[in-house]
């Protein structure tokens, strides 16, 4: 019975948050929460293509095993992996702070570990990624495993090699499904080291496992292969696939930021924190830090990881760069669990009966803060995504020629026409794409009968070269920006 009753508050943690999750989950394509990427994903997920970089073949894998699921829109299904994936790390996060906690008062180890388990399940940011299709929740997930894994806190049956194969294995899965991992390779590594000498045996287990998780990457140059619609970089060649994981796409927005731009994101990372966990949760949150209440290894990891996020985000110019903060709220969800403990245990000692009610207070702050952010967070009532491609794909003419500029048109565009099949008869193409020889390549195999001039056809030049198709160019930035030609042989 006992056994049973210790089952009862990780249960309940998971329940409630999977409960949250549906019943503010997007309930199709969305652009909420920085989400346009969604269209990407899904899509290439659904036609076995291959995503923008780095490619994500850890996620395009689960997001075709949720797509299978017979419940909702395509979209829908794929954002359950989102959900999914957040509260298993919110309940993987209540076990860790379960199992570094110790004291007299089991109570309070419970209360403390369900205040870090809600703390990140319900810290806006983290549960804004939970309700669309994204990759962030699933990189939380993999990072706190990762925790689980490289120190120890496997069932007491496992052997050390086992967790050490695994845990080698989990970072190579974990790659990918986001780069950033890279940032927990001191963590899976560094604890076969003792005084600055590595154990050779449990280093080189783990660098195999490491090995290992990395060939999902196989997966993006063997998918290139088919010729799907989707096919960022064509990374059937070597150049395409270096091209591709490697992100070199993007390498442009890493840059040092002026003093005056760069005070300016550390202030905004502050308020972010603010916004998160409120001022209770600040004030927990330090008393956990400086506590001393962790193992040396789990608590430098903890700073290592938060310190890399951090400064992650205030090199990386993007407008989303904030989400990169995530492993960051992970860190400081721990210590708040750490902290409440601490100061439960503290005002035990003198009011033994109190103590309990701290950490119930907490939680009840928690769930009040929770009930404030939903209007912000609630992603279950947005539809732009889906209007505006309800909207272009009723309006544009017969066998048109679409040109989409912006990753919210493009995305939204591929994930009706590609996925889920819509109007046949219209040519797709991303303007932002045209220079890229490996999209022409792309489109070339998807529309056989499309004629595309030169090695960079300006949309004007494709509209010559098709002259028997209606011309549109379309975009999105708040609202539908639709024009339309018709075809230019019509008049001939």
């Amino acid at each position: 019975m006992k056994r049973y009753k210790s089952l009862i508050p990780p249960v309940l943690l998971l329940a409630s948050l999977l409960g949250v999750y549906l019943a503010s989950l997007a309930p199709g394509l969305t652009w909420a929460h920085f989400g346009a990427d969604g269209g990407d994903l899904i899509t290439a997920a659904a036609t076995g293509g291959v995503a923008h970089p780095s490619g994500y073949p850890t996620y395009l894998l689960l997001a075709r095993l949720f797509q299978l699921l017979p419940v909702g829109s395509l979209a829908y299904r794929t954002n359950l992996l989102s959900a999914g994936a957040a509260a298993l790390a919110a309940l993987l996060a209540y076990f860790l702070a379960k199992q570094r906690l110790s004291g007299s008062d089991s109570w309070l180890e419970e209360l403390a570990a369900l205040a870090a388990g809600y703390a990140l399940g319900l810290a806006p940011l983290f549960w804004s990624q939970a309700l669309i299709a994204e990759v962030y929740t699933l990189h939380i997930f993999f990072v706190v495993l990762l925790l689980f894994l490289s120190f120890g806190l496997l069932p007491a049956h496992a052997t050390e090699w086992r967790s050490d194969l695994l845990s080698g294995l989990a970072l190579g899965v974990s790659l990918g499904n986001h780069l950033t991992s890279l940032l927990l390779l001191p963590v899976v590594l560094g604890v076969t080291f003792r005084s600055w000498r590595p154990d050779l045996s449990r280093l080189s287990l783990r660098l195999v496992g490491l090995a290992l998780g990395s060939l999902v990457y196989l997966i993006l140059p063997l998918s290139a292969l088919s010729d799907p619609p989707l096919n960022w970089g064509n990374p059937a060649s070597l150049d395409g696939f270096f091209w591709l994981v490697s992100a070199q796409l993007y390498r442009g927005q890493l840059a040092l930021l002026p003093l005056p731009a760069l005070l300016e994101r550390v202030s905004a990372i502050a308020a972010l924190l603010w916004g998160q966990f409120g001022l209770p949760g600040l004030v927990l949150g330090l008393t956990g830090l400086v506590s001393g209440r962790l193992s040396v290894g789990l608590q430098r990891s903890l700073l290592w990881i938060s310190f890399g996020s951090i400064v992650f985000a205030l090199i990386y110019t993007t407008s989303d760069s904030f989400l990169y903060l995530l492993p960051a709220l992970l860190s400081f969800a721990l210590w708040v669990g750490v902290g409440l403990h601490w100061l439960s245990e503290i005002v035990s000692e003198r009011w033994p009966h109190a103590a309990g009610w701290i950490g119930i207070f907490f939680l009840l702050f928690i769930f009040w803060q929770a009930g404030m952010n939903w209007p912000q967070v609630d992603a279950s009532a947005d539809l732009r995504a889906e209007e505006f491609g309800d909207q272009i794909l009723t309006t544009v003419p017969a066998n048109a020629l679409i040109v989409a500029e912006g990753d919210q048109a493009v995305f939204a565009l591929w994930y009706f026409h590609f996925a889920l099949g819509q109007r046949p008869d219209l040519i797709i193409v991303a303007g932002d794409l045209l220079h890229f020889p490996w999209y022409l390549e792309t489109l070339q195999t998807t529309y056989p009968r499309l004629k595309i001039p030169g090695s960079y056809p300006f949309p004007q030049a494709l509209a010559i070269a098709n002259p028997e198709r209606p011309t549109c160019t379309v975009r999105y930035e708040r609202w539908t920006q639709l024009y339309c030609q018709p075809a230019l042989g019509l008049g001939q």
